[in-house]
């Protein structure tokens, strides 16, 4: 192999986050946030923070066109506002 370059990965973790105030951001229930969540219509993507943000996770949700995005430490706990955008 020609200049191979390491790469160390980490375990996974996971992470629980209350869905209630992520749903309400989208004006749905619970409960048809975490249906949709299972059914794939509703995406989600989480980055780790580095540097100063370390410790720190943004999770980011897409239903249609708005997203919805919370920043929670490793228990979880919303750090700041949700933001949401059309």
């Amino acid at each position: 192999m020609r200049d191979a370059i390491p790469i160390a990965l980490q375990p996974a973790l996971e992470i629980e986050i209350d869905a209630a105030p992520i749903a309400s951001a989208f004006g749905l229930t619970p409960e048809a946030f975490l249906r949709l969540l299972r059914q794939r219509r509703i995406s989600q993507l989480c980055e780790r923070g580095t540097g100063e943000d370390a410790g720190l996770y943004r999770a980011s949700f897409y239903h249609g066109r708005r997203r919805v995005r919370v920043v929670v430490d490793r228990q979880g706990r919303l750090q700041g506002a949700i933001e949401v955008r059309e």
